[in-house]
């Protein structure tokens, strides 16, 4: 059976009248911070498929299906592994249907899983809500979430993603206190479904009456600022083929993923890892405060240094702050120190997400947008797969982190290392203003 996908049709504009500013969806407005602040409640939304959301659900399972941690945490990483698979084929049709619909179509299903895993009654049955709850939120609403903007902005760009990237990661956090309260209420099974119910009240109008895919839609030009004298520039950039042939795109890719997979290693043995360092259990699970809140500032930072900036710089810095995390986990004690290392784990983490986010359009162009960073999306979740399963086993062998976590400072060393020998194809291709001039 064989079926084709139309182009989304212009959005018809109509002129503002005489004697009043433009509003922000006529011609002459500018859309984009509204696409903004609906993408960052976008990728909130996402919260009850990340593993923040997740991780209090983990309890109540074993506890109630009667099956152990380690069924449990083998279910969860076939689950992640199997997002890796559906998330380039999202990046594609977000590419060919625009986010407007794929989220549409992604927000009634992720709510439809949600639902769904409320019913659940066995070790199959929670990895098959897994595979649903990974794949769908983490994976294909959180690309969406985070691409919305990527047309709408140019010279703004990484300001525009580290707003959406802090303000959705302030939701994130929000999840799990969320999903606890309902636990504690109503039991696990109620708790999904209203979390489902949740992303259908959200997404789905979200969507549908509030998202525009492109600023032609409305007849407006990115940034809001057009040129004087200068005709709108087509979107352009290169195909997936084209960009994986570049070594610095695989330089982003590997950032992203040393950095999911040490941030999640980090998080998934916090407790253990710093109780090593004489923090309590509680003095351990307050540390994801500090985290959270240094890693809003870090991503607005990296997204002001990225309009700034060359990327690459920005890439070298956060790869360098995830060494000086994992070295400082070794040697953290009580107090203020800490916080330190707080600070330092969560900066890093956030600095590489809003440095992806917008770098990928920066040096590769929005035309085939969604396609790049699905690529770059499926690596990322399947790296946090191997993390945890990475620092348990070196924890098993020599009843220490220390070794694995200075090990592990090597992987983001030699990102930053690549960073700065690999030349970005920016150079060759150029950016939009660069092109038009020549």
């Amino acid at each position: 059976m064989s079926w084709t996908l139309r182009p989304r049709p212009p959005v018809p504009a109509t002129e503002a009248p005489p004697g009043r500013p433009p509003g922000a969806r006529e011609p002459g407005g500018f859309y984009g911070w509204h696409v903004v602040a609906l993408a960052a409640v976008a990728l909130a939304m996402t919260g009850p498929g990340q593993t923040a959301g997740v991780s209090v659900f983990i309890d109540p399972l074993v506890r109630d299906l009667g099956v152990s941690r380690e069924t449990i945490s083998t279910a969860y990483l076939v689950g992640t592994l199997a997002g890796t698979l559906v998330v380039p084929s999202v990046g594609r049709l977000l590419d060919r249907w625009g986010v407007r619909r794929t989220m549409l179509l992604i927000g009634a299903l992720f709510g439809a899983v949600l639902v769904a895993s409320a019913t659940v009654a066995g070790v199959v049955g929670v990895t098959l809500a897994f595979v649903g709850i990974r794949s769908l939120g983490q994976g294909a609403l959180g690309l969406s979430a985070t691409t919305a903007a990527a047309r709408w902005f140019e010279r703004r760009r990484g300001t525009a993603m580290g707003v959406v990237s802090a303000a959705g990661t302030c939701g994130i956090a929000l999840t799990p206190l969320l999903a606890d309260l309902l636990i504690a209420a109503r039991g696990w099974r109620v708790a999904w479904v209203v979390l489902g119910l949740l992303v259908w009240v959200v997404v789905l109008p979200l969507a549908r009456w509030g998202l525009r895919d492109d600023p032609r839609d409305l007849g407006q030009v990115p940034d809001g600022r057009p040129v004087p004298g200068q005709q709108p520039v087509e979107p352009w950039g290169m195909t997936r083929r084209e960009a994986v042939r570049q070594p610095w795109f695989w330089v982003i890719v590997a950032g992203v993923a040393v950095s999911g997979m040490l941030f999640t290693a980090v998080a998934f043995h916090q407790v253990s890892l710093l109780g090593e360092r004489g923090l309590s259990s509680t003095e351990a699970a307050a540390n994801f405060l500090p985290q959270s809140v240094a890693g809003v500032v870090a991503t607005l930072a990296a997204g002001r240094m990225i309009d700034r900036l060359n990327p690459r710089w920005v890439v070298v810095s956060s790869m360098l702050v995830h060494v000086l995390a994992l070295g400082w986990a070794t040697m953290v004690s009580p107090g203020w120190s800490a916080v330190g290392f707080g600070v330092a784990i969560g900066s890093g983490g956030a600095m590489i997400r809003a440095t992806e986010a917008a770098a990928v359009p920066h040096y590769f162009g929005v035309l085939h947008i969604g396609a790049l960073r699905g690529v770059v999306a499926a690596v990322s979740v399947g790296s946090t797969a191997f993390g945890p399963l990475l620092f348990a086993a070196a924890h098993g062998a020599t009843g220490s982190y220390a070794q694995v976590l200075w090990l592990s400072t090597l992987l983001p060393l030699a990102v930053a290392a690549a960073a700065v020998a690999v030349r970005p194809p920016r150079a060759r291709f150029g950016s939009v203003e660069e092109r038009v001039a020549h």
